[in-house]
């Protein structure tokens, strides 16, 4: 099965370029199954119900979030509503939402979605990632009980996110991080038969900082004295993300490549669409 990912949808221009573009691409590459990260949707912080739900309607089969999940209060209540939007997992027992859930996609198959967030240096502290991990994938092996599994770890620090993709090696398709906004060069299949990725990047401007409009982040470095809010750059954005191919028998990965559409960044498609 064909499965794209889409890193971090950044303020309007990122989730236009994402709801314009992706239609057709499912229909152009017959993808099975979408899942975009929208923490960043709402003018670059948080999403809300509204947003959520365009990207959906877009084709997304689910929306993964990370730190700033809760900057728009209404995601309270989507989380605790809508079954295809995650908030990390390793949030403490009570919080609203869930941060794993399984899905039918488009061929049939049934996909474990999962989004945890890494504690280095992130804030806020979450609980162990690994074993909230360790606790969703007792719930089924991949190849019998789930078609494919798909983990978005939000973190910082490349060292736990390379950690935690070989913690799963073998029991999931893919492992990407989120949450720098840079899309990184080090896409491979692991020993294991798990695809991974540091990094996918961001769906945004990226004549920015990380999404920003560049003049406030930059004013800060220089005066360390706050001019204005952040506000998200609102030039033409680039689609940053992930496709996989799986194998229908075991679920794990066959072919890896990094998907980036628009300016500013070299252009790039995997050869096997």
């Amino acid at each position: 099965m064909r499965i794209l990912f889409l890193g971090d949808m950044v303020g309007r221009s990122g989730r236009t370029a994402v709801f314009d573009q992706l239609p057709g691409l499912i229909s152009d590459h017959k993808l099975d199954f979408v899942i975009v990260n929208g923490e960043n949707a709402a003018a670059g912080f948080g999403i809300t119900g509204a947003i959520f739900q365009a990207t959906i309607d877009a084709g997304a089969d689910v929306v993964t979030t990370g730190n700033h999940v809760w900057d728009q209060k209404e995601a309270l209540g989507v989380a605790a509503r809508e079954d295809r939007f995650l908030r990390p997992g390793n949030y403490p027992p009570g919080t609203p939402g869930r941060g794993m859930g399984v899905y039918e996609a488009r061929n049939g198959a049934r996909v474990m979605v999962s989004n945890i967030m890494g504690r280095v240096f992130m804030h806020p502290d979450l609980d162990d990632p690994f074993a909230c991990a360790s606790a969703q994938l007792e719930g089924g092996a991949l190849g019998s009980v789930f078609d494919a599994v798909v983990f978005d770890f939000h973190a910082e620090a490349t060292s736990e996110k390379m950690c935690f993709g070989h913690f799963v090696d073998g029991q999931a398709s893919l492992v990407v991080g989120t949450h720098t906004h840079m899309p990184t060069a080090d896409h491979h299949i692991m020993e294991g038969g798990t695809a991974y990725m540091s990094d996918a990047g961001m769906c945004g401007d990226y004549n920015s900082s990380l999404g920003m409009d560049k003049e406030e982040p930059l004013n800060r470095f220089l005066t360390k004295v706050p001019k204005g809010r952040f506000e998200a750059a609102d030039g033409p954005a680039t689609l940053c993300g992930v496709c996989v191919e799986t194998s229908d028998r075991t679920g794990l990965a066959e072919k890896i490549a990094p998907l980036r559409i628009g300016p500013r960044l070299s252009e790039t498609m995997p050869e096997w669409w």
